[in-house]
């Protein structure tokens, strides 16, 4: 049952539904009942308010998004989203078969491994949208089929590539940081020294360095959390090579890296080598001397699952280290 309490000149309305207490202020009583009577019954279940998805893209992104590792391409795509047809889709009505409608309608244009993101997106919009803001009962994502995920990519870069792209970005001669593309270079040879992404090295600053201890600090990752990252020695040797006048480790800017890589790729004849495949060598180099708790807490991986292709050694080899 809801409660009036006249405050000077404003009303105040108090509701309490199964555990939620919820009040407002307006301007005159008959404002308060009416938001009263509408108040409890969202909270009881009997009518639920009257929102469509782009309300909920809208609200998540501006609520839930921010903060996080991947706050970038969170907005980008809920405003991409809230341009597609389901945003129109009042939240109350949402049904299995329009989530199927949206999944076929972008697999024409996109692949599937982007859909599978999306969805994964989506289904944290919906589940918020239920659970925190009550404004849909279930979530239908639950009964739609998600397209098959492709093969992970898992490549390998030989040394021999390394050398002929290290060359293409002018450290054919050594470790250097005059210019942006040596330093791209040296971006990428201590993305393979530590596992790190290309958004963790670029926004990596001097305060996080720890030279002396061996270690760099990374306050906001992909997965919402902060790590430590342990330096090699070779990683040691590319960090103090780089000036500590900058405001960044690195000083490059994400665009100017991914321009300048991608031109020493083509000049180095690698064509199929993407900046992120230096994470997978990394991972793969990395797995052969951490066990799979220390790498996954160095790379920041929660899934230990998905790091066991890594440590695939055959039986044979195990047996030799049993003795």
């Amino acid at each position: 049952m809801a409660t009036f309490q006249k405050r000077g000149k404003k009303w105040r309305a108090q509701v309490y539904v199964e555990g939620v207490r919820e009040s407002g202020t307006f301007d005159t009583k008959a404002q308060a009942a009416a938001w009263a009577v509408e108040r409890e019954a969202q909270l009881s279940g009997k009518k639920l308010p009257d929102k469509n998805m782009a309300d909920a893209f809208e609200r998540y992104r501006d609520e839930v998004s921010k903060g996080k590792g991947g706050e970038k391409w969170e907005r980008t795509r809920l405003d991409a989203m809230a341009k597609m047809p389901i945003a129109k889709r009042p939240m109350a009505t949402l049904a299995p078969t329009d989530i199927a409608d949206w999944r076929d309608l972008r697999l024409k244009s996109v692949t599937p491994a982007t859909v599978l993101r999306e969805m994964n997106l989506l289904r944290s919009v919906i589940e918020v949208s239920r659970r925190d803001w009550g404004w849909i009962k279930s979530n239908p994502l639950k009964d739609v089929r998600k397209p098959k995920a492709p093969p992970s990519r898992k490549r390998r870069v030989s040394d021999d590539e390394i050398d002929r792209l290290s060359t293409a970005l002018g450290l054919h001669d050594g470790l250097s940081a005059a210019t942006a593309k040596q330093r791209t270079g040296l971006a990428f040879l201590f993305a393979l020294e530590t596992a790190c992404r290309a958004g963790e090295i670029v926004g990596l600053t001097w305060k996080h360095v720890h030279l002396k201890d061996c270690y760099i600090h990374l306050p906001k990752t992909k997965n919402g959390e902060a790590r430590d990252v342990p330096l090699s020695t070779r990683a040691v040797e590319i960090l103090s090579v780089l000036p500590r006048d900058t405001a960044t480790v690195f000083d490059l800017h994400p665009p100017t890296r991914d321009s300048l890589f991608r031109k020493a790729r083509q000049a180095a004849g690698l064509g199929d080598l993407h900046f992120h495949d230096s994470r997978a060598e990394a991972i793969w180099r990395l797995s052969k001397k951490l066990d799979v708790l220390e790498l996954a807490r160095v790379i920041g991986h929660k899934d230990l699952k998905s790091l066991l292709l890594y440590y695939n050694t055959s039986a044979s080899d195990l047996a030799k280290r049993l003795g």
